[in-house]
């Protein structure tokens, strides 16, 4: 038998990261509510209400008190043993979370499917604890992202080592939550440019996002020059002001638990209607 293949990602440095959260003030983290408002708004325009509710990740406080302010039951999950403390939150990762099947009728999720070992495994056991008709709702850092970090990163200055997590594309999450049991899957991109003086300040960014590396295992701290390379690398890509643009571009996405009721795509071949014929120039 095959011994099964190493993680990719550390369980440990991301409960880590997220105990990090917890230290930082509440606006910290820039991402945070941009992804929050955007999943309300969504939610806002689902035509029924959720009363069972379960929120992966406890750090926002705000965006779980506008959840419950909808009237459902919340429930939430954390990596972060202190974050979970301090926020009433179960203890857990969102790929291996072990609660019984059909406990929720949504599940909302703002960030980190990009990081899990194992995610087709994560859909299918979120999908296992949706209700039939239930919603999973979420958000992650998508491919694309930080162009301008990434070609810093690895210029020809910088030891070829591993740093950077690899990126989910837009067409494999709406294929993966149709593979993995999601009816009426949406997908789509918010991009989002912020602009930096230098690169340590994107750093502060991404460790308040709780975005830092979680490779396994961890890559060898830089040292003090390739800082100062990778921060050159990344200044050379600055407009005429100094500041560089980088970008965030933020996948969201949704699907469903089946349910009978649910509308269903017509079967192929049962049009009536001539696509030649409507095609045709009008005379």
């Amino acid at each position: 038998m095959a011994a099964d293949p190493a993680p990719l990602f550390s369980p440990a440095r991301h409960r880590a990261q997220r105990d990090r959260l917890a230290r930082l003030p509440a606006d910290a983290n820039f991402l945070a509510p941009i992804i929050a408002e955007t999943l309300l708004d969504r939610l806002s325009m689902v035509t029924r209400t959720f009363s069972r509710t379960l929120l992966i990740g406890a750090h926002d406080p705000a965006f779980a008190d506008r959840l419950r302010a909808t009237g459902t039951e919340l429930a939430l999950i954390e990596a972060g043993p202190c974050l979970a403390a301090r926020s009433g939150a179960m203890i857990g990762e969102a790929d291996a979370i072990d609660l019984p099947f059909a406990s929720f009728d949504l599940i909302v999720w703002p960030g980190g499917l990009d990081s899990v070992n194992d995610v087709p495994g994560a859909l299918v056991r979120l999908r296992a604890l949706l209700a039939p008709d239930g919603l999973l709702l979420g958000a992650f850092v998508g491919d694309g992202s930080l162009p301008r970090q990434r070609r810093a990163v690895m210029s020809e200055d910088v030891r070829p080592i591993a740093r950077l997590h690899p990126q989910i594309d837009l067409a494999a999450i709406g294929n993966l939550l149709q593979r993995t049991g999601f009816t009426l899957p949406v997908v789509d991109v918010e991009a989002l440019t912020v602009r930096y003086g230098d690169w340590f300040a994107l750093v502060r960014d991404l460790r308040a996002a709780g975005l830092a590396s979680r490779l396994a295992p961890a890559p060898p701290p830089l040292t003090r020059e390739e800082a100062a390379r990778i921060a050159a690398a990344f200044a050379a890509q600055a407009d005429p002001d100094g500041r560089v643009a980088e970008s965030f571009r933020l996948i969201h996405f949704s699907g469903w638990a089946p349910h009978p009721d649910q509308p269903r795509p017509a079967r192929r071949g049962s049009g009536t209607a001539s696509l030649a014929e409507a095609l045709r120039p009008k005379t």
